[in-house]
C-alpha cells in the first residue's frame, strides 16, 4: 500500500517549486492543496479529484485577509480528516502552516522545504514550522545557521 502524501504550497514561487517534486507524485497516493487563482486553475484539468483549492489571499489585504485565513483553517481541517496523510510536504507559506500544525497534533510526519527566494533570513512559515518538522530541509547552505538542524538539500529547480 502505497503512503498517502499530501504537498501543500501557496500560489506562486512556492506553488513552482513544490511542483519541481512532481516526478515523485506518482511514487505516492498523493494529493495537492494549494490556493485558487487564474494562473493555476488549468490544474484542476491535469489533477482532478487530486487537487483541492483554498481561497487565495495576501496579508496586502489587512480588511479580508483574517477572514480567508479562517475559512482557509476550517477547510484545511476537513481537507486534513478527508486525506488523512501519512507526510505532508510543503513549501509554505501561510496555506501551509495550518494544516501541518494539525498534521502534527495528529502524527502526521511534516517535511518542510525553504524557500529558494531567502539566502540569509528565515521566513515566518519556516519559524513557525522549524520546530515541528520531522525533516526541514534548505535550499541554502547559509541557512543552516540560522536553521541547525536543518538538513541542505540543495536546489529544487
Amino acid at each position: 500500500m502505497k503512503k498517502r502524501v499530501l504537498f501543500v504550497a501557496s500560489t506562486g514561487g512556492h506553488l513552482k517549486e513544490l511542483m519541481q517534486l512532481e516526478s515523485m507524485f506518482s511514487n505516492y497516493d498523493y494529493h495537492l492543496i494549494t490556493e485558487k487563482t487564474k494562473s493555476n486553475i488549468a490544474l484542476k484539468d491535469k489533477y482532478q479529484k487530486k487537487i483541492d483549492f483554498l481561497v487565495f489571499g495576501t496579508k496586502d489585504h489587512k480588511l479580508s485577509y483574517p477572514f480567508k485565513f479562517f475559512y482557509n483553517c476550517l477547510k484545511s481541517i476537513y481537507l486534513y480528516f478527508k486525506i488523512h496523510p501519512d507526510y505532508i510536504v510543503t513549501t509554505g507559506v501561510h496555506t501551509a502552516g495550518p494544516i501541518c500544525c494539525l498534521g502534527k497534533i495528529f502524527g502526521t510526519r511534516i517535511i518542510y522545504i525553504e524557500t529558494f527566494a531567502n539566502i540569509n533570513t528565515k521566513t515566518v512559515t519556516g519559524n513557525l514550522l522549524y520546530p515541528i518538522a520531522d525533516k526541514f530541509i534548505v535550499q541554502w547552505e547559509s541557512l543552516k545557521e540560522l536553521y541547525p538542524n536543518a538538513e541542505y538539500g540543495g536546489w529544487i529547480f
